[in-house]
């Protein structure tokens, strides 16, 4: 029994030299304000400089191409339509010949009628076939005025309060992959609908392309708020720690890092604004810095970037 017990307290104080000591250790680990006083670890890590430039706030959404302003073309006489020059599509010029009516009647023959073009625009609609009867009250077609093409959003009530009318956008279209079009915010419904919680926006291109034609998906890129001059770093460099942002500051000439706590503004591409507690020209840790404490020694990769 006597060996049992000398046994027993001999394996008690081994688990205690093994474990007491890492527990100890375990108390610190995982606070950034922590200070690395026996490690010899050296950390590698990524750094970026803070930087001063222009953020600029957008918002993004799908759109439609639709025709603003439509012109439905009639004959002016009554009879039978002998001759139509366009088809669903066809873009033409105003003064172009585009129809012909015979008005003649069974015993006398008359002078066929042209139908112009009252405008330059696309046809949208399927035109009348030829041999079909038709008076003045009959559409022919209808022509898009390609002058007046417009694109229609919807935007989420969230970010409602920033629109406004002259807001500058950059459009593109599945059809043209790669281009972009610039175009202007010409209308903002004054309601906001009750059922989609959006409101609906109108633009148009800053320019005439005769290749914009209604019916086409857009995605509009819409330019809210600029934000210039202001200190900004990537959003990976940002830690949470404890309900606080910090991130990790290069001493370059100490070779180590120490925590900072600062205050964060708007997130734009993944750019973060910076309110307090930065200054341009100062070095974070981008990659790297989940294992890292304050005062940890490190090397940076690359180079300060």
């Amino acid at each position: 029994m006597k060996k049992l017990v000398i046994a027993f307290v001999l394996i008690v104080v081994v688990v205690a030299l093994i474990f007491i000591p890492s527990f100890l250790a375990g108390g610190r680990s995982g606070d950034p304000n922590a200070a690395q006083e026996t490690s010899s670890t050296i950390f590698t890590v990524r750094t970026e400089n803070a930087e001063t430039r222009t953020l600029q706030a957008y918002i993004e959404v799908n759109a439609n191409i639709v025709s603003g302003r439509q012109v439905v073309v009639m004959p002016e006489a009554n009879g039978r339509l002998v001759s139509m020059r366009v088809g669903l599509g066809s873009y033409i010029q105003a003064g172009t010949l585009i129809a012909q009516v015979d008005p003649s009647r069974p015993g006398s023959d008359y002078a066929l009628s042209p139908v112009y073009a009252p405008v330059s625009g696309r046809v949208v609609t399927t035109p009348q076939a030829v041999g079909s009867t038709v008076s003045t009250a009959t559409a022919l077609m209808t022509l898009a005025v390609n002058s007046s093409i417009e694109i229609e959003a919807l935007i989420p009530e969230r970010e409602a309060g920033q629109l406004r009318v002259g807001l500058t956008a950059e459009v593109r279209l599945e059809a043209f992959p790669g281009e972009v079009f610039p175009a202007t915010l010409t209308l903002v419904s004054p309601v906001i609908d009750p059922v989609s919680r959006t409101r609906k926006i109108t633009l148009q291109l800053n320019r005439i392309d005769n290749r914009v034609i209604p019916g086409m998906f857009a995605r509009v890129k819409l330019n809210t708020r600029t934000y210039q001059d202001v200190v900004s770093i990537p959003q990976e460099a940002l830690v949470n720690h404890r309900g606080a942002d910090i991130v990790f500051v290069l001493d370059t000439e100490r070779s180590l890092v120490q925590v900072r706590e600062i205050n964060t503004g708007v997130i734009v591409d993944r750019e973060v604004e910076i309110t307090n507690g930065l200054n341009a020209g100062e070095a974070v840790v981008v990659q790297g810095q989940q294992f890292l404490t304050d005062r940890a020694p490190v090397r940076v990769l690359g180079g300060i970037r």
